[in-house]
């Protein structure tokens, strides 16, 4: 069975910075893109970035600048490192990975961390 576990959030001023990591577990054979996206309420669940296997990574408009998304295949492991933060940031963020492992395939879901940011 495929995990994917994330942490590193929580409570932070406005301005300040939060680093977020997900790792997946499980016996995978190979790991597509990974990408974070993130849910406010009473918002729909929007894209925050995404990183292909070969690194490249693309951004939403209003993180640009701001986020920077990375991987580390070896760990099976992606990162959000997220500055300037806003109130407007605060939401849970979900880890994605699209991926190939023993018995699955697929998009695969974090269970989800908060974050919040104080003004």
């Amino acid at each position: 069975q495929v995990q994917l576990v994330e942490s590193g959030g929580g409570l932070v001023q406005a301005g300040g910075s939060l680093r977020l990591s997900c790792a997946a577990s499980g016996i995978i054979f190979r790991i597509n893109d990974m990408g974070w996206y993130r849910q406010a309420p009473g918002k729909q669940r929007e894209l925050v970035a995404d990183i292909s296997s070969s690194g490249r990574p693309e951004y939403a408009d209003s993180v640009k600048g701001r986020f920077t998304i990375s991987r580390d295949n070896a760990k099976n492991t992606v990162y959000l490192q997220m500055n300037s933060l806003k109130p407007e940031d605060t939401a849970v963020y979900y880890c994605n990975a699209d991926l190939l492992g023993l018995a699955v395939h697929g998009s695969h879901w974090g269970q989800g961390i908060q974050v919040t940011v104080s003004s």
